[in-house]
């Protein structure tokens, strides 16, 4: 895509409701339908048209991702407390990883809640959020490190 065309997708994205910070990731995608649908041997036969139904369909699958990440946490807020008293320690520890889920990245607090929330494999996650295993498997990664690292430097207390 040249920079006319990127520069218009990138406006059909922001138009669409795609936050600022997530636009390049849209533009990606858009690229990387463009490559797809011309390795299969059928180019588009305007591209700029293309791409700005493709923008609109990249957005429209945002907002649902969206819709789906809230739901999942109004799921998990909902559930009940667990019994078993774990004490003030349970209270500690839960209340340092909410915290840490919400200082992470969306797409790797995404990917985390839906591993170790919901207990969904990999392969189902990929699916679910239309992403490859190792995006997921990537993301899982990071958001793990980045959460045993909050929780070893905030949590003073927490140990393996």
């Amino acid at each position: 895509m040249d920079a006319a065309l990127v520069d218009r997708v990138r406006a059909v994205l922001a138009l669409g409701g795609v936050p600022y910070a997530e636009l390049q990731d849209g533009v990606q995608q858009v690229g990387l339908r463009l490559l797809e649908a011309r390795a299969k041997g059928d180019p588009p036969r305007s591209p700029a048209a293309w791409c700005a139904v493709v923008a609109t369909r990249v957005a429209a699958d945002w907002h649902r991702a969206r819709r789906r990440e809230e739901r999942l946490g109004e799921r998990l807020t909902a559930l009940p407390e667990p019994s078993g008293g774990g004490g003030e320690d349970a209270r500690v520890l839960a209340l340092a990883v909410a915290d840490g889920l919400e200082a992470l990245p969306a797409r790797q607090r995404q990917v985390l809640v839906l591993r170790f929330y919901a207990d969904l494999p990999v392969a189902r996650i990929a699916e679910e959020l239309g992403v490859p295993e190792g995006t997921v498997k990537s993301r899982l990664h990071a958001a793990v490190r980045a959460m045993r690292e909050r929780l070893h430097t905030d949590g003073g207390g927490v140990s393996e």
